[in-house]
């Protein structure tokens, strides 16, 4: 589908959900991370896959400045309020507009998952659009830009040991923080192979994962994540 935004067309690869009927679609937006595309995001996250009746997008971001591409010359999206005019907070706002012409989405069901700079931009939504999503998954991704959530909500997040973009002592830092949020129990109980989910006391449960590879969107992770957005209330 292509959207226009503040006059420039952005685009985003769109799976329609297999269900049938008038039931109401969960909606999942899938961000790639720095130099990436909506097609990596196909074969690498492939919600499509493990959650058919979802409707999934895949957006494609614009070339932008990070630390690793100072020339901003690979897509991206925005870290922090305000930057590149919040054209990319502004892309999602029209994709929902627009998707909710076209399908039936529910909007007790939506939710953002990113990589990499894809999972900062998750976390940007998370500060910025918190009434608008129901639960996020950040892969390999701080709010270091975005600024610490300030509304508890039900969150995936996963990281490597042996990441050398996002070490994981700040990672650690991150997951405290939002179990703190969250209002989780001190011990969570394990959902799977290093994988932690903790109760909350405030209906925003939270699933820590964090695997022995570097800076990677682990193959189990969409399972994870699809699994535990399913568990959550409508």
């Amino acid at each position: 589908m292509i959207f226009k935004v503040d006059g420039v067309e952005r685009h985003a690869l769109v799976f329609a959900p297999t269900a049938g009927g008038h039931a109401k679609s969960p909606l999942i937006f899938g961000f790639h991370g720095h130099g990436g595309s909506p097609e990596a995001s196909v074969r690498g996250m492939a919600f499509q896959n493990a959650w058919p009746d979802a409707l999934v997008v895949y957006p494609q971001g614009l070339p932008i400045a990070t630390n690793v591409d100072p020339q901003g010359i690979k897509p991206g999206w925005q870290r922090s309020a305000g930057e590149v005019g919040d054209r990319d907070l502004k892309f999602v706002d029209q994709m929902v507009a627009t998707l909710r012409e076209k399908y039936s989405i529910d909007d007790h069901r939506i939710f953002a998952v990113g990589f990499s700079n894809g999972a900062f931009f998750t976390y940007l939504l998370w500060a910025q659009r918190p009434q608008l999503f129901t639960g996020f998954a950040p892969v390999a991704g701080l709010f270091t830009f975005a600024g610490e959530p300030k509304v508890p909500k039900p969150a995936v997040l996963i990281g490597g040991e042996r990441d050398q973009l996002v070490k994981i002592d700040k990672l650690q830092v991150a997951m405290r923080a939002v179990r703190r949020l969250n209002g989780c129990a001190e011990q969570g109980e394990a959902c799977g192979p290093l994988c932690t989910r903790f109760a909350s006391s405030k209906n925003a449960p939270l699933v820590n994962v964090i695997h022995p590879n570097g800076h990677i969107y682990p193959p189990r992770a969409t399972q994870v994540i699809v699994d535990f957005f399913k568990t959550l209330p409508r």
